[in-house]
């Protein structure tokens, strides 16, 4: 784990430690590596609850709730599924935030519309979910696209977790 992602998640547990909140994860593409970047921090069983990797769309849709149909109009990797999963994930574990991810991280799978890098995020309080599409295209790996999607999504969460504690 790097530096910054550690202190992030401190941060992040931090506050939701001091506001008595949870939190659970639906991961695909970086498949746990969110989930083991959370449980890292000394503690966290007090606020992250858990969460699912679903890897393959059946898990997405029999687990998480997602339509099948929003998949088959908009493909996996969309902030349409992603907003979906992250509230099926909160929905499951019944807790205060969600976290849920789902990308092309490669070296293959990609599209002229989607190209490897295209990761889809979202951060959802069951009162708003903010989502994301990024294109890690400077990441060369499939290790660095899974890697800059888990921080960018700890950095997302964070800005969330701030914004609502004002």
């Amino acid at each position: 784990m790097e530096l910054s992602d550690k202190i992030l998640v401190g941060k992040i547990g931090a506050i939701l430690r001091q506001n008595e909140q949870t939190l659970s994860v639906a991961e695909s593409c970086t498949g746990g590596l969110v989930g083991m970047l959370l449980t890292s921090e000394p503690g966290s069983s007090k606020w992250f609850a858990g969460g699912v990797i679903a890897y393959a769309d059946r898990i997405k849709t029999d687990l998480l709730g997602v339509p099948s149909e929003m998949i088959q109009e908009y493909g996996a990797v969309s902030i349409e599924v992603v907003a979906a999963m992250a509230g099926g994930i909160r929905s499951l574990t019944g807790t205060d935030y969600s976290l849920s991810v789902s990308g092309i991280a490669g070296p293959t799978g990609g599209t002229l519309e989607k190209p490897v890098g295209t990761v889809c995020m979202a951060v959802d309080s069951g009162r708003s979910c903010t989502t994301v599409m990024k294109h890690f295209s400077n990441s060369h790996s499939r290790e660095a696209v899974r890697k800059a999607s888990a921080s960018y999504l700890l950095s997302m969460l964070y800005s969330r977790l701030r914004e609502d504690g004002k």
